[in-house]
């Protein structure tokens, strides 16, 4: 009979990167201290050529992460049955050790738009959101994790915290969450919040992943601190301190590091990873 259980069934508490195919030899040489990759969906959706004989190669050597951006979670209309097939055909055959999407929206009718885009925290939005999820769970037969997004704006029509919200879509769907620490600090900062205070009230306990990212600083029409989700540079050093808060409350967990813009060569990706393994060893400590 044909083996069809995952050569890697989970993440380990440990550094990965974002896969870029320019690092695919250095990634083969010497990977450490790189124990799983990333990969974007809808990179990986075609039927060959050489981006997916590149993926199956790694796939027999390291855990693999699958994020997607183009599900539209949050989309008022209802999830494209054809993206949500070509998704589950590529889960069917990698058989990844991990499924994640974005608390977002990015479609409107027939159209899509190339963002993230954010939602108000109600009721309706949790039941929609809710529904989508289990959809997606039910289609690919597995658990996924949900990201919090980076805000730029709050809703006036929010009834939820960010926290309460991802809490309670955890709670009626089952599904896991993904922590992106860049996040909450961009979001802290845009939105004059507490950082640390977010991390203590997210539910920690549902934490599959969690993620860290470069961001670019700027100013609002007001000279007020304006931070851009860019994952174009190296991740800042309030990130890392507010990563150690997290690590704090969660122990060891799969720690991604994000670099999809600008992207550097293999030794400054791996810095960033040493850096995360450091991280991870204090907490083990």
């Amino acid at each position: 009979m044909l083996d069809t259980a995952p050569r890697f069934p989970e993440l380990p508490p440990a550094p990965g990167v974002g896969y870029k195919p320019q690092h695919f030899k250095d990634i083969l040489e010497d990977a450490r201290p790189v124990e799983w990759l990333e990969i974007h969906a809808e990179n990986y959706m075609g039927d060959g050529g050489r981006p997916l004989a590149q993926l199956r190669h790694l796939a027999e050597r390291f855990a693999i992460s699958v994020h997607g951006v183009g599900l539209s979670i949050g989309g008022e209309g209802r999830l494209d049955p054809e993206h949500l097939a070509r998704l589950k055909h590529l889960c069917s055959w990698l058989q990844p050790a991990s499924f994640s999407e974005h608390l977002a929206w990015s479609t409107h009718d027939s159209h899509f738009l190339n963002d993230l885009l954010p939602l108000p925290y109600t009721a309706t939005t949790l039941q929609r959101v809710a529904d989508h999820i289990d959809e997606v769970q039910e289609v690919l037969g597995r658990q996924m994790l949900l990201e919090n997004p980076s805000s730029y704006l709050a809703f006036a029509e929010s009834t939820y915290s960010e926290t309460e919200f991802l809490t309670e879509v955890s709670r009626r769907t089952g599904c896991g969450l993904l922590l992106d620490v860049n996040n909450v600090f961009v979001s802290a900062t845009n939105l004059k919040l507490d950082p640390r205070a977010y991390i203590d009230a997210f539910p920690i306990d549902k934490v599959g992943e969690i993620h860290l990212g470069g961001h670019d600083e700027d100013e609002d029409d007001h000279d007020a601190p304006l931070l851009i989700d860019s994952h174009g540079r190296e991740v800042a050093d309030p990130v890392w301190d507010l990563l150690d808060h997290v690590l704090e409350r969660s122990g060891p967990r799969p720690l991604l590091i994000e670099w999809d813009a600008n992207v550097p060569e293999w030794p400054e990706l791996a810095a960033e990873a040493k850096r995360a393994a450091k991280a991870l060893d204090r907490v083990q400590a």
